[in-house]
């Protein structure tokens, strides 16, 4: 609850859009307590949209000026508004519709279950954006596939965990496999708890368990002390996917299964070559809106 909301609204057309909230994760100087959504104005003008910054203060020219920057060069009129004393981060977030993919019904607490699917709750305030949403129902629906062809886990790691949804929605899928989560910002380990249970699942380094730590990338001591893995999921950005692909390798057991999510379709080939170099070869590929979702195999081979 913030005595003193506000709310920061950008026009422009739907690829700024997209453009200015994969900007934004690669702003190391974005405040935590400000939300960033996307959405088009109207069904009947798709490619119109608003992106909307809501703010835990009033912004001043600063602020302004780092919105601006999620735009590059072309940054449109940015208006402010005083918002009601509200939860605000909720609020930025309602109207999020649950994601559906494969098996899987991802929902805010403002939306029923679907007993048919199987559910899990991320509050309204950790509620997945535009870009977010793409590669996460695709990272979902992979993941589905995978199990359908009969992919087994025994042992799993979710770099860049975030809200530790895939790490969860893997528990869901292989409910006996040893789950290792990671994220380099230190609040998400606080996140991950409430999520899990939130979603009546446990927190542990047991099977069918999931245990989180604080790490840079794959650099961390319980990351190899729980390794080698068969499934790495990792739904981060082009540049680190890049970067972490050699550890990837080292880390995933042979025929092993690597899950890359967070690259636009223009820097799938960066992305496969570093991943090709570290010793995977591609299974299975989708893509979704802008975004390629990638499933590797580790070669049984060195």
């Amino acid at each position: 609850m913030s005595a003193d909301s506000w709310k920061v609204v950008g026009l422009c057309d739907k690829a700024s859009a997209k453009a200015a909230l994969t900007a934004q994760e690669g702003l190391a100087e974005w405040p935590d307590t400000w939300v960033v959504s996307g959405m088009e104005i109207a069904e009947d003008r798709p490619d119109e949209w608003s992106l909307e910054v809501y703010l835990d203060r009033k912004p001043g020219a600063a602020d302004l000026a780092l919105i601006a920057r999620l735009f590059g060069s072309g940054a449109p009129e940015l208006k402010t508004e005083r918002l009601p004393e509200t939860d605000w981060v909720v609020e930025s977030q309602k109207g999020v519709e649950p994601i559906r993919a494969g098996r899987f019904h991802i929902r805010t607490p403002d939306h029923p279950a679907d007993g048919g699917m199987i559910d899990l709750v991320i509050p309204a305030s950790q509620a997945f954006g535009t870009g977010q949403h793409e590669t996460t129902a695709g990272c979902l629906a992979m993941l589905d596939l995978m199990r359908r062809e009969g992919v087994r886990v025994r042992d799993l790691a979710d770099i860049g965990t975030g809200t530790g949804l895939l790490a969860m929605a893997a528990l869901r899928l292989w409910p006996d496999a040893r789950a290792t989560a990671s994220d380099i910002d230190p609040v998400c380990a606080g996140v991950v708890a409430d999520n899990l249970a939130a979603n009546g699942m446990a927190q542990g380094p047991g099977r069918g368990a999931l245990l989180m730590t604080i790490a840079d990338g794959m650099d961390d001591p319980l990351i190899a002390a729980r390794g080698p893995f068969d499934l790495i999921i990792a739904n981060i950005l082009a540049a680190p996917l890049v970067e972490l692909a050699p550890d990837f390798g080292a880390a995933t057991r042979l025929g092993g299964h690597l899950l890359l999510a967070g690259l636009l379709t223009r820097q799938e080939e960066m992305v496969r070559r570093a991943a090709y170099a570290a010793g995977f070869r591609l299974a299975r590929r989708m893509v979704n809106g802008d975004w390629s979702i990638l499933w590797l195999r580790r070669r049984r081979f060195r």
